[in-house]
């Protein structure tokens, strides 16, 4: 037969639960942006949450699962706070804008953004279903952000999502300068879409 079976469990969580694993994600966080990657065990997130050490596994299988979550949590905050304030102007000019505020918002705490990119880039099995999440997340607001329809709608996401991961990469890892990248994705964002409009 061969080959090993993966099985995701889902599950709804009181108002409890939930609340305790949000304490949990906003402690890694705190850590994280403190410390960076090193600074993230679960023997800390569980200590600064207030929680028994064996709780954080219920809830995260790993580290880098938990710190996953934290890049999901810290991206709808975001770009939840670009819908507050949208941009004017064209498809472009809402693209580029939105992943500029990403690349920003990024630089702003570069320590958080070395340990997620550390996280979300990690050979981790544990991560697989909180990274497709959370990329299908972004896509589906860069596409939003586009807001027209788009031909090859998929790709176009798929190519946009790699160029603000490698955006956040040469941030975190590469410690370029944020004018730089901030200037890579506008010119990135620009040529994708004029060469899906035209």
């Amino acid at each position: 037969m061969g080959g090993d079976v993966r099985v995701t469990v889902t599950r709804t969580l009181s108002k409890d639960q939930q609340a305790r694993r949000e304490r949990l994600i906003g402690a890694a966080r705190e850590l994280a942006a403190e410390g960076g990657y090193p600074a993230v065990t679960m023997h800390d997130v569980a200590d600064r949450a207030g929680v028994a050490r064996a709780t954080v596994y219920r809830y995260f299988a790993t580290k880098d699962h938990l710190l996953t979550e934290v890049a999901a949590a810290w991206a709808r905050q975001i770009i939840d706070g670009l819908d507050t304030a949208a941009p004017q102007g064209g498809p472009v000019e809402r693209l580029t804008a939105l992943l500029e505020l990403i690349v920003g918002v990024a630089a702003d705490e570069l320590t958080l953004t070395s340990a997620i990119i550390q996280a979300v880039t990690a050979d981790d099995p544990s991560v697989d279903d909180a990274r497709t999440a959370l990329f299908l997340f972004v896509r589906d607001r860069l596409t939003a952000a586009i807001g027209e329809p788009l031909p090859e709608r998929e790709e176009i996401e798929v190519v946009l999502g790699h160029v603000l991961l490698a955006a956040l990469v040469s941030l975190a890892s590469l410690r370029r300068p944020v004018d730089e990248v901030a200037a890579m994705v506008r010119t990135a964002g620009r040529l994708v879409l004029a060469g899906a409009l035209a």
